[in-house]
């Protein structure tokens, strides 16, 4: 087996391949990349780390950036990213050049899988027709799906062997043999009649977070005026056992899927011409939640006295959730660099992060935050363990999380 693409869900797919006994050859055009996987400079699941630990050193498991190891496999799986750009735009350059490269190396008998998110069509248009223009026809001489990932990153309550896959082939034979491979790594299977419908079922499982969050959000800040807790009001709606499931306010949402997926079906909808209003209002709301924040801490510190233009503030977590390393569209950099281009003295603390770029600038996590005291304290992220006992010392603190109690400064969105 193949896997292009070692990121957040292609290094997980390969060791829970490796797991169930299958030789894996796992392809990544990063150089440092391949370099951070061979030394176990990697943000994984303790169990995946020990299942790194355990493979990459075996032949089991082997790593290259070379496209023509594609031939060697029986089966072939794309997990690499489809982000958006700054206007929000897909962004398929690294899916586009890996298509490419698996249709170029293709050999006759093997399995093709897409997982990456994407819009409606997409294997059809990269890997099935392409097939056919180089003479391999889908179903008989090779094999074609799409079963879009489900991996959480630093969940370890759902890994991928517990938790059920959706798959849709390009013929009854193309599901088949999907069918069979992700047997040995997830624990139930649902199949849908195509590989069409297996991406929208991706679009729509991202989309309704999207929405609900953006829900969740617009509750927050009615409570907020109403001088009501909103997670008061969030634990009472959830003690109803149907008709109802749970979404948590916050300061935006990162991370590779919920801000970027449904861009993908807007962005397809345009296309035909068609709009989505609902959809469409879910993420302008999700995109200007950070703003929200950034006015929010002017809001706590004005009614301290004080301006934002050179205040020090202070931001608690930047990643985009909480146990994970990963900022990819984080709201706490946008927040961040929102407050320094308002003039605030912005720093951060994050045990997970070392450094991050803001506006062009380099910056260093703060490795004793509590042992200073800062106009306002904005939390983004609690880490699993964190010890935030310090907060009450603090004469601001604006929680954009709405799970910190007890603290006597604190403020919420």
């Amino acid at each position: 087996m193949a896997i292009v693409g070692l990121g957040y869900v292609g290094l997980p797919t390969a060791l829970a391949f490796a797991t169930a006994d299958t030789t894996v050859i796992g392809l990544d055009v990063s150089a440092k990349r391949i370099a951070d996987i061979e030394v176990g400079n990697v943000d994984l699941l303790p169990a995946d780390h020990e299942r790194l630990r355990e493979y990459r050193d075996s032949p089991q498991l082997t790593l290259t950036r070379h496209s023509a190891a594609i031939a060697q496999a029986d089966t072939v799986l794309i997990c690499v990213p489809t982000p958006v750009d700054q206007y929000l735009v897909p962004d398929l350059g690294a899916l586009t050049a890996a298509c490419r490269a698996v249709v170029d190396e293709a050999v006759p008998g093997q399995l093709i899988m897409l997982t990456s998110t994407t819009y409606v069509g997409t294997t059809k248009d990269l890997l099935i027709e392409p097939l056919r223009n180089r003479g391999l026809e889908v179903g008989r001489d090779v094999f074609v799906a799409f079963a879009p990932e489900r991996i959480d990153p630093g969940n370890s309550v759902y890994p991928q062997e517990r938790t059920p896959r959706v798959v849709g082939g390009a013929t009854p034979a193309c599901t088949a043999r999907a069918v069979q491979v992700l047997n040995l790594v997830a624990p139930v299977l649902h199949e849908v009649p195509s590989a069409e419908t297996a991406e929208m079922t991706k679009l729509l499982e991202n989309t309704f977070r999207a929405v609900n969050i953006a829900l969740a959000n617009e509750f927050a800040d009615a409570c907020g005026d109403m001088d009501i807790d909103v997670m008061d009001v969030i634990g009472a709606a959830s003690t109803k056992p149907y008709g109802f499931m749970p979404f948590y306010p916050g300061p935006g949402v990162g991370g590779h899927c919920i801000p970027c997926d449904p861009h993908y079906l807007l962005w397809q909808m345009r296309g035909q011409r068609r709009t989505s209003p609902l959809i469409d209002a879910a993420m302008s709301a999700i995109a200007g939640r950070p703003r929200r924040v950034v006015e929010r801490a002017r809001e706590v510190l004005a009614e301290r006295g004080a301006g934002i233009r050179g205040a020090r503030v202070l931001v608690v977590g930047v990643t985009y959730k909480p146990g994970v390393a990963d900022v990819r569209e984080s709201p706490a950099l946008e927040i961040m660099q929102e407050l320094t281009q308002r003039g605030a003295q912005v720093s951060y603390s994050d045990p997970f992060v070392e450094t991050v770029t803001v506006d062009g600038l380099q910056m260093r996590s703060q490795d004793h935050p509590a042992e200073a005291r800062w106009d306002l304290v904005v939390v983004h992220t609690v880490h699993p363990g964190a010890e935030l006992s310090w907060l009450d010392r603090q004469p601001a603190v604006l929680d954009t999380t709405y799970r910190l109690n007890g603290i006597a400064s604190r403020q919420t969105v």
